[in-house]
């Protein structure tokens, strides 16, 4: 039965968080968009909202979703077909993801290598931000548990006009994607896995565009309603040697973007290592 709730992520103090990773399939509860109440369009500002403003004006609604496991299916997947792949094997020098300058300096050139090198097409990167994550309640950035996808048509090609504003006329007439290239960074994730819906199981119609207000611009993520056609699926124990890539977008077709969501796993434990993960977020042209 579905509930609603105006509270974008879980609260990490209540979780009750085994000692190894959860594996197999699972039914969670997921948390899916909710239409503001008085009909407006909906925001959600990024920072601090202006005084006498919600920091968002809608909500969500939880569902009870069976969520496949990937371990022992990776091969059946990929970008073109599922808007999200899964890359093993994969060594850094950065350890310590402590430092932002460090991680720049460090990180971003492997996660460009790789790109280049295991995304079909691709001729250019340019990474523009990344976020690290950890389930504490004291930490700056959390585990997000609501559906989602970080970007639209619209806010992926204004990304290309923000960060290449001398290229972008020309750079928006062939194929352009955003991808997040996403991974654990305190060995096997215990707790909050990742969530993909394959894109090929979601339709238009599910997907709600939402102003993303930051402090100097507004740009636009997705919401996504619940749909009983969609398929989930998670990548059991997923470790630090391990990759995911989330197509947000592709312009040369529209239907490669991947809803994602971290979740509460039923079967961790109290003691279950609380996940911390980096994402860093690509434009790729060709």
């Amino acid at each position: 039965m579905a509930t609603t709730t105006q509270t974008q992520t879980k609260s990490l103090q209540s979780l009750s968080i085994s000692r190894s990773p959860p594996r197999g399939p699972v039914t969670a509860s997921l948390s899916f968009y909710s239409p503001p109440t008085d009909g407006s369009a909906p925001f959600n500002y990024v920072e601090a909202p202006p005084a006498g403003q919600p920091q968002n004006n809608f909500g969500t609604v939880d569902h009870q979703v069976p969520i496949h496991d990937l371990r022992g299916h990776e091969s059946e997947f990929s970008l073109d077909r599922n808007a999200f792949d899964t890359l093993t094997n994969i060594s850094s020098q950065e350890t310590a993801f402590a430092d932002d300058a460090h991680i720049k300096q460090v990180y971003y050139p492997e996660v460009e290598k790789l790109l280049l090198e295991r995304v079909p097409g691709a001729q250019r990167i340019i990474l523009f931000d990344h976020t690290i994550r950890r389930a504490n309640p004291n930490a700056a950035r959390a585990p997000v548990t609501r559906v989602h996808i970080d970007q639209t048509p619209s806010s992926a090609a204004a990304r290309v006009r923000l960060h290449l504003p001398d290229e972008a006329d020309e750079l928006l007439k062939g194929r352009y994607r955003i991808i997040n290239v996403w991974r654990p960074i305190n060995g096997a994730v215990e707790s909050f896995p990742l969530a993909v819906a394959d894109s090929s199981t979601v339709r238009d119609e599910d997907l709600v565009g939402i102003e993303h207000r930051y402090p100097d611009r507004t740009g636009e993520t997705a919401g996504v309603k619940h749909n009983d056609g969609q398929k989930w699926w998670y990548w059991s124990g997923m470790g630090d040697e391990e990759r995911l890539l989330l197509q947000c977008f592709d312009s040369a077709d529209m239907a490669g973007r991947v809803p994602h969501t971290a979740f509460v796993d039923p079967r961790s434990g109290e003691d279950s290592k609380p996940r911390e993960s980096i994402e860093v977020r690509a434009l790729v042209f060709g």
